[in-house]
This record gives structure tokens, sequence and C-alpha cells, in this order.
């Protein structure tokens, strides 16, 4: 077991190295003229020169990215190129709006998924093909597309809940609540099929199982049966299939956020590309301490 965990962890790690070479060689690629974005159209080429000095982009990409893992690992996350604001600052305040979204969403799709997938491998019948044929409609429409019927009717048309985040520094759980509500539905609706589905197919295949027949043999209630020991039984496959939605979900809250105007990592992480912001992309991307023209030290 030690021995299994270990090369699970050992590949993670060679697989998000990877990850982050390729991320940072496909940024220094599409990043253009960074100095030149920065300091505008009327810059003069010595105004670039000293500015491409003072953020380490006149160094070779290896030199920048092995300065950029060494800052990573030792938890300095730099600064934004463009709006001076520390990186662990910006990640501070709209990891919780990203996070409580997604964990919201998560339980939600658990519980719901769990209650509709074991209904449909007991009662099957009308109940099973309504999750089938829901599974694949789920499936078939993308979340920001469910998102955006969401706030047509509940927020636009029926004034239930506002178009745009009310959240901000300082505000109560109330606008917390009404701010997530649709979000987290677009979600749920978008996942909640595909779970049932799978936990379906992982009870329907332990029920067939012949310990279950002993059970009922013995005289065991059928809910004892179905929730005390198929349920444990299928939680593996339903657990691998809710992991997988939340790897997928991470990156799927990027278009949600900025249809309902989240103040959470999606914004921040479109715009960071859009102008090449490689600090907030990667984390850190600022070279070691070395000195610009000026003759002082920079970071």
């Amino acid at each position: 077991m030690i021995t299994f965990i270990l090369k699970r962890l050992g590949s993670g790690l060679v697989t998000l190295f990877a990850v982050s070479i390729l991320t940072f060689s496909l940024l220094y690629v599409s990043s253009g003229s960074i100095a030149r974005n920065i300091l505008g159209d009327q810059a003069t080429p010595e105004q670039l020169a000293v500015k491409e000095a003072e953020l380490g982009l006149d160094q070779p990409i290896i030199t920048r990215y092995f300065s950029w893992l060494t800052g990573a690992l030792g938890g300095d996350l730099g600064t934004s190129w463009f709006t001076s604001e520390p990186v662990g600052n910006a990640l501070a305040t709209r990891i919780p709006v990203t996070m409580t979204m997604v964990f919201s969403a998560m339980i939600l799709i658990a519980i719901v998924a769990t209650l509709i997938g074991v209904a449909a491998a007991v009662k099957r019948g009308w109940v099973d093909r309504v999750v089938q044929i829901g599974a694949i409609i789920g499936d078939s429409i993308p979340g920001f597309v469910i998102g955006i019927i969401l706030v047509t009717i509940l927020a636009i048309q029926m004034g239930l809940f506002p178009a745009t985040s009310t959240i901000s520094p300082g505000v109560g759980a109330d606008a917390w609540l009404l701010s997530l509500t649709l979000p987290v539905i677009a979600l749920l609706i978008n996942g909640v099929t595909g779970g049932a589905q799978q936990i379906r197919s992982a009870v329907i295949k332990q029920l067939e199982r012949d310990y279950v027949r002993t059970l009922r043999s013995r005289g065991i209630g059928e809910r004892e049966v179905l929730f005390k020991h198929v349920l444990r039984s299928a939680a593996p496959a339903g657990l691998t299939v809710l992991s997988l939605q939340l790897i997928g979900m991470l990156g799927g809250v990027v278009i949600i956020e900025q249809i309902f105007a989240l103040p959470g990592m999606g914004p921040l992480a479109v715009a960071a590309t859009g102008q090449s912001d490689q600090p907030v992309v990667m984390g850190r991307c600022n070279v070691h301490r070395r000195r610009c023209h000026c003759g002082q030290p920079h970071r």
C-alpha cells in the first residue's frame, strides 16, 4: 500500500512538473512584447530594454523557468507586472469565492446524485429511463448555457436573484448566499445527472452480487441492505466520478464566474492571461535578485 501511494504521488509530481513547463513555454511563445504592453505604444526602445531587464525578460527561458520554480517552491508568488499587487493578496481575496461555490456545488451533487442514482437502480422503470436521458442531456449542455438561462429567467425576468454578484469585502452572508445560488444551481444541474448515472450503474452491479442475496436470506431489511452494505460497496465508483467532476469543475467555473461577475479566480485568470501577466498566471515569474540599469537590486 505504501509503495502504491508513493508511486502515485511520484507520478503526480512528474505530471505537475510537465504541466508547469508546458504552461510556462506557451506563455513565453504567446506573450509578445510584455514591456510594450506595460509601458504603452509611446515607449522608446531604451525604455523597453530597461523594463525587460527589470522584469528579467532578457534572460533565457530556462533561467526564467527555474527562477520561477525556485520561488514558487519557497512560497514567493511575486508581484503582478501590471497592477503591482502581490499575487498572494490577489489570490487570498478570490480563492474563498471560487472554493465556496465549487465545494457547495460538489456537496449538493454528491447528495442529489446518490439519491437519484440509488432510486434509479432500485425502482428501475421510468425513473431509470429519466436518469439515463437526463445524463445525456446534462452532459450535452455546457454549464455556462445553463447559467445564462438561469440569469435570464430567475434574475432578469423574475428578479428573484441579483443578475451580477454583490460580493465585496465586508458584506454579510446574505449577499454571498444570493450571489452564489444561481452559479451553484448551474453547476449542480450540469453535474448531477452524470454522477447519478455512474452511481446507478455501481449500485446495480452490487445488487447482483451473491452477498446481497445472502443478506436478504438472513432476513435483513431491504433498507439496511441497500444503505449499509450496497451503497458502501458502490461508494468507490461514485467517489471516483465525483473527484473527476471536481477537477473538471475547477476549470469550468472560469466561464461561470464571468457570467455572474463573481470576484473569483476566473476573472483574474482571464485578465492575467489576456495581458500575459505571467506572475499571476504562473504564481511567480519574477527572477531572483538582480541589478537593472539604475544599479539598484530588483526581484
